[in-house]
C-alpha cells in the first residue's frame, strides 16, 4: 500500500511551511550550527512502508553513541540547547578529528539543494576537500527551491546518484516510497560499534540517528538539530531602548505594547504576522500527542489551536501588523531592519544573520529575543524540535568502495567545531577563501563564491552555535535556548519517523489557506470549526485510531 510521510506541522497559521523550512535550509548553510526547525516525523517499517520503528527496535540499529573531546565548547548543551564557543580563532589550536584520510579517492556522485549559483567542478575549494579527505566528489547541485521536483524525477528514474540529501519537507507522496525502495540500509556499516570507524560520525546524537529510520532500516545520515529550538520573537532593541518600551510578558501586554508603538503615519507598525510566535504562546502541540488526559489528539483538534489563531487575528485587527504583511508579500526581516516593524518572528539563525547584516551598515542596530510568554502571562509550554530534519543516503547498489567513500565524506562533513575539518569546510583554504582579521576569518571574494552550501548538507556534527565575528550573539543564541528549554515537552511522536497511509495525504490540505484567510479577517471562526469537523469525518478519526495503534505498539517517544 502506498503510504506517505508526514511531517510536523507549525502549530498556527503563517507562511508556507515549506517555504518556511527551505529558507532555514539557506540560513544552515550560511551560518554553522543553525539547524531547521519545526517538527518532522518521517520512515517507515514493514512491507507496507507504513508505520514506524522505535524503542527497542530502533536501538538495535543505531550507531554507538561516542561523543566527541576534541573542542570543548565554552557553554556546553543545557536543557536541550545547542553547544556554544564564543572564543576567537586560533588555527595554531585547531584540534584534528579525522586522523587519517578515509576515502580512497575513488568517485561519488552527491546530489543536494543549493541555494545561490554553485560553483564549477574542480574549483579550488571542492579540490582542497576532496584533498583533505581523500575523496573525489562530483556534485550535482541543484536548486534549492525547486529542488522536490528534481528529486522526484531522480527517484523516479533507474539512474540515482551515489549519494542523494533528502530533506522532510520533500518527504511526499511517491517520493517517501522511494527512499526505502532506492536507498540502501547503512546498518552493516554503522550500526553499533562499526560507527566507531567514523568517530565524527559516531559523535551524532542518538535521537538524530533514530530519525534516519526508514523502513525499518537505518538510511539516513542525519543533520542533527538542538531540540530546544523555538520559532525565535525578535524585536529592535534600540528602538525599543530610545522609545522606553518595555518588553510585553503576555498576549494581553503585547497587543497593549502594538498599538501604542504603531503609527501607519509615520510607516512604523509593531510586528509581522506573529502566527507562528502565537503556536509557542498558546502552547499548543505541533503534531498527534497523547494529553494529559489520557487522549489522543491532532493540533487542530485543542483549544490552544483556535486560541493562538483568535490572538493572532487581534493583532491584524487592530492594525498593529504591517500592511505587506497582510498581504504577503515582500520580506518581513528586511521590514524589520528597515525600522518598518519592531517585531517578527524567526527561527535561531536569524539572529547572528541580521547582526552581521547591519553591524556595517546600520551600528546601533540591536536585535534582541523576547522570552516566549504563556497565554496567560506565566510560563509557556514549549515542543521540542525533531532531532533531525535534513538527510544524507547512499543508493541502493552502491560498490562497497563507493559506500565508504560517501561514509568518509559524511565523516569529514560531521566534524565538529573547533578543528581543521570544520575550519576546511566552513572557510576553505586560508589565503584563498579566507583571512584571518583579529582571530576572525573573513571570507574573501573567492570565498564567498565557492564556500557556499554543499558539503555542509552532506552531514553535521552535534548542533553548535559559534560566530567568531560576533561571539556575543553566539551566548546569547545559547542562553536563550536555555531559558526556553526548561519549558520543553517532549510530544508522544518525539523522536520517531511515521509513514501514514496514503489515503489520508490531503486530508489536512485545506487549512494552512484557511488559517491565513482568518487571521486576516477574510474567514470566520465557525468556518475554521467547520473545517475540523470535515477534517474529523473525512478521515481523522480513522487516522486517531491508526496513530492509537501505532503508539500501542510502539510506546511514546516522550
Amino acid at each position: 500500500m502506498a503510504a506517505y510521510v508526514h511531517a510536523g506541522r507549525a502549530a498556527s497559521s503563517g507562511p508556507s511551511r515549506r517555504s518556511f523550512l527551505a529558507s532555514t535550509a539557506v540560513a544552515t548553510a550560511a551560518v554553522a550550527g543553525g539547524l531547521p526547525l519545526l517538527t518532522a516525523c518521517s520512515g517507515s517499517d514493514g512491507e507496507s512502508r507504513e508505520g514506524a520503528t522505535s524503542g527497542k527496535a530502533a536501538d538495535k540499529l543505531l550507531p554507538t553513541y561516542v561523543a566527541s573531546t576534541v573542542a570543548k565548547p565554552d557553554l556546553p548543551s543545557k536543557n536541550g540547547s545547542a553547544d556554544g564557543y564564543t572564543g576567537k580563532v586560533d588555527l595554531a589550536a585547531l584540534a584534528t578529528s579525522v586522523p587519517k584520510k578515509l576515502g580512497t579517492g575513488a568517485p561519488v556522485k552527491i546530489m543536494s539543494p543549493f541555494w545561490g549559483t554553485p560553483p564549477k567542478a574542480g574549483c579550488a575549494y571542492y579540490t582542497a576537500v576532496d584533498a583533505a579527505a581523500g575523496t573525489k566528489v562530483t556534485w550535482q547541485n541543484q536548486d534549492g527551491t525547486t529542488y522536490g521536483q528534481k528529486l522526484g524525477a531522480v527517484l523516479a528514474s533507474s539512474s540515482v546518484p551515489d549519494m542523494v540529501v533528502v530533506p522532510s519537507w520533500e518527504l511526499v507522496g511517491k517520493i517517501a516510497n522511494a527512499v526505502t525502495a532506492k536507498f540502501m540500509d547503512l546498518g552493516p556499516y554503522l550500526a553499533g560499534d562499526k560507527v566507531k570507524k567514523y568517530p565524527n560520525l559516531a559523535a551524532i546524537p542518538s535521537d538524530a540517528w533514530r530519525m534516519g529510520i526508514f523502513g525499518g532500516a537505518l538510511r539516513g545520515i542525519p543533520m542533527p538539530a538542538a531540540p530546544a529550538s523555538f520559532i525565535v520573537p525578535y524585536y529592535r532593541k534600540d528602538i525599543f531602548d530610545k522609545k522606553g518600551y518595555t518588553v510585553p510578558k503576555s498576549p494581553d501586554e503585547f497587543l497593549s505594547w502594538a498599538k501604542d508603538a504603531t503609527s501607519a503615519k509615520a510607516k512604523v507598525w509593531a510586528c509581522g504576522d506573529m502566527s507562528w510566535f502565537a503556536g509557542s504562546v498558546f502552547g499548543n502541540a505541533p503534531e498527534w500527542n497523547i494529553d494529559d488526559d489520557g487522549k489522543l489528539r491532532y493540533t487542530k483538534e485543542r483549544p490552544e489551536y483556535l486560541e493562538s489563531l483568535e490572538w493572532t487575528r487581534k493583532l491584524f485587527d487592530a492594525g498593529v501588523v504591517h500592511p505587506d504583511d497582510k498581504a504577503l508579500s515582500g520580506d518581513a526581516g528586511q521590514r524589520f531592519t528597515a525600522g518598518q516593524i519592531l517585531v517578527f518572528n524567526s527561527d535561531l539563525s536569524a539572529w547572528y544573520v541580521k547582526a552581521a547584516e547591519q553591524a556595517q551598515a546600520n551600528p546601533d542596530f540591536r536585535i534582541e529575543a523576547m522570552d516566549i510568554f504563556g497565554a496567560d502571562g506565566g510560563d509557556p509550554t514549549l515542543w521540542a524540535t525533531s532531532p533531525s530534519n535534513i538527510w544524507s543516503m547512499i543508493r541502493k547498489g552502491a560498490s562497497k568502495e563507493t559506500v565508504e567513500n560517501a561514509l568518509a565524506a559524511a565523516d569529514f562533513a560531521a566534524a565538529p567545531y573547533g578543528t581543521k575539518e570544520r575550519m576546511l569546510v566552513d572557510y576553505g583554504v586560508e589565503g584563498t577563501h579566507y583571512t584571518v582579521e583579529g582571530g576572525v576569518p573573513v571570507k574573501t571574494e573567492q570565498g564567498n563564491s565557492e564556500v557556499i552550501n554543499a558539503w555542509v548538507m552532506v552531514a553535521a556534527p552535534a548542533p553548535y552555535l559559534a560566530h567568531p565575528d560576533l561571539p556575543e550573539i553566539a551566548r546569547k543564541q545559547v542562553e536563550w535556548q536555555q531559558r526556553m528549554g526548561v519549558f520543553m515537552k517532549k510530544t508522544s511522536l518525539y523522536g520517531m519517523n511515521v509513514v501514514e497511509p496514503a489515503r489520508y495525504a490531503t486530508l489536512e490540505s485545506q487549512f494552512e489557506q484557511l488559517e491565513i484567510d482568518y487571521v486576516r479577517g477574510n474567514k470566520k471562526l465557525s468556518d475554521v470549526q467547520a473545517a475540523i469537523s470535515t477534517w474529523k469525518s473525512s478521515g481523522g478519526d480513522e487516522l486517531r485510531a491508526w496513530y492509537q495503534e501505532l503508539l500501542d505498539k510502539n510506546g511514546s517517544g516522550n
